[in-house]
């Protein structure tokens, strides 16, 4: 990843939002061909730049050293969140047909 393109703030702030994914091509195919991001890193994390934020898309996994008790994993229950992502845009038919 080139460093002008990586999700690092030099001022301010900004938002990175990471979702664990099943799929991590599928995901990427909505963010970037609906909604027109642009890809950083392709995969293991998955970067894209989504106008003013940033979008991560991981497969998950076990333990790192650092959390040895902690797995990330897609939900087991579609029916449950503990977390979602609102897009507000100005015309969602315009930004769906592109």
């Amino acid at each position: 990843m080139k460093s002008a393109d990586a999700p690092i703030a030099k001022k301010g702030f900004f938002v990175t939002h990471f979702l664990t994914v099943k799929d991590q091509a599928k995901s990427k195919e909505f963010y970037v061909g609906i909604l027109g991001g642009k890809v950083v890193r392709p995969e293991n994390p998955c970067y894209i730049k989504l106008e003013n934020s940033w979008i991560i898309l991981n497969s998950g996994g076990g333990p790192t050293p650092d959390k040895p008790e902690v797995i990330l994993e897609t939900p087991q229950n579609l029916n449950r969140v503990s977390s979602f992502l609102n897009l507000r845009v100005a015309d969602i038919r315009d930004c769906y047909k592109k």
